[in-house]
């Protein structure tokens, strides 16, 4: 695999007032993340990489981020628990069971 892990977050705004990720500091956690995986030195071929997304369907359980290749799917609330996902999962392989998005949780 060209990565150890790939993270998503969705940054989708709705323009019709329905709920989206946009709506709770998606793109702030986003930066952060991008900002924590770089100053801990895990970016480039065989580590991590963080990506921006449209809408990932999961709208009901956002804000929501997924790393593959293990398909794990977070709801965060704030920069915390951005950087308890880069330190548990994206460094040291481990989930954050207390993050996961429900799996009944869509749109």
């Amino acid at each position: 695999m060209y990565y150890k892990h790939h993270i998503f977050f969705c940054l989708n705004q709705r323009a019709n007032g329905e709920a989206c990720c946009a709506q709770h500091q998606a793109q702030q956690a986003f930066d952060h993340c991008k900002a924590q995986v770089k100053s801990q030195g895990l970016t480039g071929p065989g580590n991590v990489r963080v990506n921006k997304a449209g809408c990932l369907d999961r709208c009901a359980g956002g804000p929501v981020a997924v790393v593959y290749p293990e398909g794990v799917w977070y709801s965060y609330v704030d920069t915390q628990d951005i950087d308890e996902i880069v330190e548990s999962h994206l460094k040291n392989g481990k989930v954050v069971d207390r993050l996961l998005t429900p799996p009944h949780l869509g749109r």
